[in-house]
């Protein structure tokens, strides 16, 4: 275990290492939540207008998700196994580069933000079913991710622990919700693997497409504000 505490350091340092002012904005600006607000609305809205009135399941079951999510990895996980951040670890925090100042609260693993992503990406690529969608939301939430190394606030294994436990809880989530989603939801397709189609031929591509759109215009924003504020 010590050995692989240590590789997870040694990691961490070569990541962080290579910082400039460019990518700085950029990973400041990509792991905040409220710039990703208007791709989530576009999410929300997708799943509105194609289920209208029977939404609310798929609604709730993203509600749950996020919850269970933040809820284990921040409010369980990270007090119980109580690993430093590398900006708080005693050993490292005078050798990690960080960002506008910000070192993150006192333990690290596993990772929210890897975990909210996550969850939210492997749930909804398998509601909506459309390759496009999925290539997108797995990128960005790996890159999201991998922004909490390169801010210094996360080691690589909180990282992979949280990418872990998101993918996991949103399993559990969606095979739930597609139990009981033919109690709620009207559908052409009851069993198995029919079912799962139903679920996806609900959305029409060009709805989910949009969201993707809304994605990488979000993105082209983040790299044009990052060098701006060079």
């Amino acid at each position: 275990m010590q050995a692989l505490l240590d590789l997870d350091s040694q990691l961490l340092l070569f990541l962080n290492y290579f910082h400039t002012d460019f990518w700085d904005n950029f990973m400041w600006i990509i792991s905040s939540t409220t710039v990703w607000i208007p791709l989530y609305v576009m999410i929300l809205y997708t799943i509105i207008k194609n289920q209208k009135y029977q939404s609310w399941i798929s609604v709730i079951a993203i509600i749950i998700l996020i919850v269970l999510c933040d809820r284990v990895s921040s409010g369980f996980l990270k007090p119980t196994i109580a690993r430093f951040r590398p900006t708080h670890d005693p050993l490292l925090q005078d050798f990690v580069k960080i960002v506008n100042g910000y070192r993150g609260g006192t333990y690290g693993f596993v990772s929210s933000h890897a975990a909210n992503t996550m969850g939210i990406a492997v749930f909804t690529s398998l509601v909506f079913r459309n390759k496009v969608f999925s290539a997108f939301i797995f990128i960005w939430a790996l890159i999201i991710s991998y922004s909490r190394i390169y801010l210094g606030v996360h080691f690589p294994g909180d990282v992979l622990g949280g990418l872990l436990l998101g993918s996991i809880i949103a399993l559990i989530v969606y095979k739930i919700y597609i139990t009981l989603t033919p109690r709620f939801i009207r559908l052409t397709f009851f069993n198995g693997k029919g079912l799962k189609r139903g679920v996806a031929e609900q959305f029409q591509c060009k709805d989910i497409l949009q969201i993707v759109f809304a994605g990488i215009i979000s993105f082209a924003i983040i790299l044009l504000s990052s060098k701006v504020l060079i």
